[in-house]
C-alpha cells in the first residue's frame, strides 16, 4: 500500500479553505485584467480488495490529492481562459511540493498572454513540444492503440507489428503503473496483479502491448497488470496507467535554438483521435512562435492534426528534461485516473490550424 506522509482527514478544513483563498487572491492579484477566477481542492482515498477463483488476492490503499485554477482575463480580443491542474499520488504533503500561489499565477498568466496573442500560423512546421505538453498526444493518439481489447477487435493501427519499426530510434514508450507519484501509480491493477513497468516501443521498435487477465489469456500468455475498472460494477479491461517518453540525451533548450521557424506548445487541451488510424486533432491552449532559434509571440489557440504513428517517426529530437500530464481516461463509459508524459521533443513536421496565413 502507499506510504502517505500526512492523511487529508487529519487536516482542518479551515486549512484547506485557506489554500483556495490564497490561490484566488494572487491569481487576481497576477492583472487587473483577470476578471473571473475558480479554484479547487480534491483528494480522495481509494480502498479496495480483489479475490478470485485463480487464488489470486490483492489489497490496495491509494491516496490521491489535485489543486486546480481556471482564470479568466477580459480584454479588447474578448474572454481568454488559463488553467493549471496539477496532482500526484500523494496526501497533504503534496502541498510540500506545489505551492497554491504559484499554480494560481501560473494559470493566470497564460490567461493574460493571450488577450495580446497573434493568430497561429497555418500549415505545417515544426512543433517542439514543452515536456508534459504532449502527453495527452501521445495518451490518446499512441496508448489506447497499444491496449490489447483494441489491437484483438482490429481496431487498432499497430495490429500484427509486434517486432516492427513503429517510430523514430529516438523513442522508448512505456507504461509504468509503479512510477512514484503519479496519478496512475498503485500496487495492484484492479485484478490484483503486482503494478509493473512495461516496454510498449524500444527505440522505435514496437515490443508489446498492454494486457488485462482476459486478452491475456487468450493468448496464453501474462497479465502486464493492466486490467482496471471504474469500480466493483464495472468489469475490467486493459487500460493505461502512466504512459510515457523515456527522456534522451538533448538539452531541451537546443530543440528551440535549432529551429528557424516553428511553434513551441506549451499545454495542450482536449481533442479527438480514430484508433483504428492514429488521425488525431488536439488544441494547443497556450504555445509561442519559434524564429530564428528563439520564442517570440504568443499565438492564440489552435489545432495541432496529424497522425499518431506518423508523429512517432517524425520525432526528431528528445530531450533529458520529462513531465507527466494528469488525467482522466474514459473508454467504454468507465473513467479511470491516468498520467501521461514526455520529455521535450520535437516533431520535424505537424500541421498547425491557425488563422494565420501559411
Amino acid at each position: 500500500m502507499q506510504p502517505v506522509e500526512r492523511d487529508h482527514e487529519e487536516v482542518d478544513t479551515a486549512a484547506k479553505v485557506e489554500l483556495l483563498r490564497r490561490a484566488d487572491d494572487a491569481a487576481r492579484a497576477a492583472g487587473s485584467a483577470i476578471s473571473q477566477v475558480n479554484v479547487s481542492y480534491n483528494d480522495a482515498w481509494r480502498r479496495f480488495q480483489v479475490a478470485n477463483s485463480d487464488g489470486v488476492y490483492g489489497t490496495d490503499r491509494v491516496c490521491r490529492t489535485r489543486f486546480m485554477v481556471n482564470a479568466v482575463a477580459k480584454g479588447d480580443t474578448g474572454l481568454q481562459t488559463g488553467f493549471e491542474a496539477p496532482g500526484r499520488t500523494v496526501g497533504f504533503e503534496f502541498f510540500d511540493e506545489f505551492d497554491v500561489e504559484e499554480v494560481a499565477r501560473t494559470a493566470a498568466l497564460r490567461a493574460l498572454r493571450l488577450l495580446d496573442a497573434r493568430p497561429a500560423p497555418s500549415g505545417q512546421l515544426p512543433v517542439v513540444l514543452a515536456k508534459g505538453a504532449g502527453g495527452v498526444l501521445f495518451h490518446e493518439a499512441c496508448g489506447h492503440g497499444l491496449e490489447a481489447d483494441l489491437v484483438d477487435k482490429d481496431a487498432s493501427v499497430f495490429a500484427g507489428r509486434v517486432g516492427q519499426r513503429v517510430a523514430s530510434p529516438a523513442v522508448t514508450l512505456v507504461d509504468d503503473g509503479t512510477l512514484a507519484r503519479e496519478w496512475g501509480t498503485g500496487a495492484i491493477d484492479d485484478e490484483g496483479r503486482p503494478r509493473v513497468c512495461t516496454t510498449l516501443i524500444r527505440d522505435g521498435e514496437l515490443v508489446d502491448f498492454m494486457w488485462d487477465a482476459r486478452t491475456a489469456r487468450q493468448h496464453s500468455r501474462s497479465s502486464t497488470s493492466n486490467g482496471r475498472r471504474q469500480s466493483y460494477a464495472h468489469l475490467p479491461m486493459a487500460r493505461m496507467t502512466n504512459t510515457y517518453l523515456l527522456p534522451g540525451t538533448d538539452d531541451p533548450e537546443s530543440l528551440i535554438a535549432d529551429t528557424e521557424l516553428g511553434v513551441f506548445c506549451v499545454q495542450m487541451g482536449g481533442g479527438s483521435v480514430n484508433t483504428a488510424t492514429g488521425d488525431f486533432v488536439f488544441g494547443m491552449t497556450e504555445a509561442y512562435l519559434i524564429e530564428n532559434g528563439r520564442l517570440t509571440a504568443p499565438l492564440r489557440p489552435a489545432n495541432l492534426i496529424g497522425n499518431g504513428p506518423a508523429v512517432l517517426h517524425l520525432i526528431d529530437a528528445v530531450a533529458n528534461d520529462l513531465a507527466t500530464w494528469t488525467g482522466t481516461c474514459r473508454k467504454d463509459g468507465q473513467n479511470v485516473a491516468v498520467s501521461a508524459g514526455q520529455p521535450t521533443v520535437r516533431v520535424s513536421a505537424l500541421t498547425i490550424g491557425g488563422t494565420a496565413g501559411g
